[in-house]
């Protein structure tokens, strides 16, 4: 990354802090769930979904569905 935290907006920096806070837990304290078996029910969602995002189906925008539920 070749940007100066000077030349950052306010919310680049905080996405930037908040990526490397998340990296430096996810090192430190692993992924509590891997080595869990996956349910057969979640398995299938999950590959569900794989394929409407493959055939263009979009979720809501995240910032779209905060906002609907008072998340702001």
């Amino acid at each position: 990354m070749g940007t100066k935290v000077a030349q950052m907006t306010k919310d680049e920096l905080g996405e930037m802090i908040e990526t490397i806070v998340e990296q430096k837990l996810v090192e430190l304290l692993g992924d509590p769930d891997e080595g869990l078996p996956l349910r057969k029910v979640m398995r299938n969602r999950l590959l569900r979904q794989k394929e409407a995002v493959v055939a263009g189906e979009g979720g809501e925008p995240f910032e779209d569905l905060a906002h609907t539920l008072g998340l702001e």
